[in-house]
Order: structure tokens, then C-alpha cells, then sequence
């Protein structure tokens, strides 16, 4: 599969995790987890801004992200997102709805 096909290949509620995931680090602004999730997936995953901001607005309604405004490394002002309580116990269920999936298409394309 290439990169292209890579990135329509994501299931749905994946790139939230992965946001997730992303923000269990640190807090970061929006361009902070876009390029952590292209750097750590060898630029296989690229998330567009019109991807991102809306999953990131998404999570932040359902209080599993906290935003504020501060000063970045390069001195202009940006939104960081933090992960809450609530999105820590999401990410945990949602990584484990995620290993059994993983887990069940392995034994399908690898039968014993």
C-alpha cells in the first residue's frame, strides 16, 4: 500500500486516537500533532488541517482535550491542547478496542 492509499485507509474515530495518543506526551498545538504523527509514522500518516482542527474541536466537546492560548518556540501565539482525565481513560478504551481489532484481522490473514 502506498502513502497515498495509506492515508484513506484510516478507520473511522482512528485519527482521533491518534490524536489522543499524540497529546498523552505533552501538550502541543495543532501543527506540534500534525508533525509528530507524520515524523513517528515515517510520513505514511499525513493529517491535513482540515482534518485536524475539526477532530481537535471534536475532542475538545467532549472533554477529552483542554485548550489554551500561548506562546510557541518560534514566538507566535497558538491554541495547545492538553489531554484531560476523561480523554486518558478514552485513550486507554480506545487502545484496547484497537489491539483487539489488530489482533483479530492478524489471525485472519495469518491463519494458523
Amino acid at each position: 500500500m502506498g502513502k497515498d492509499a495509506a492515508k484513506d485507509a484510516l478507520l473511522p474515530g482512528t485519527l482521533e486516537m491518534l490524536i489522543l495518543k499524540t497529546l498523552s506526551r505533552a501538550p502541543l498545538h495543532g501543527y506540534g500533532v500534525a508533525q509528530y504523527i507524520r515524523q513517528v509514522s515515517d510520513d505514511v500518516l499525513q493529517v491535513e488541517e482540515g482534518s485536524l482542527y475539526p477532530a481537535l474541536q471534536r475532542l475538545q466537546l467532549k472533554g477529552w482535550v483542554t485548550s489554551e492560548w500561548a506562546t510557541t518556540e518560534n514566538n507566535r501565539r497558538a491554541r495547545y491542547y492538553r489531554l484531560t482525565p476523561a480523554g486518558r481513560k478514552q485513550l486507554a478504551a480506545e487502545s484496547a478496542s484497537y489491539d483487539r481489532l489488530v489482533a483479530a484481522i492478524a489471525r485472519v490473514m495469518n491463519p494458523a
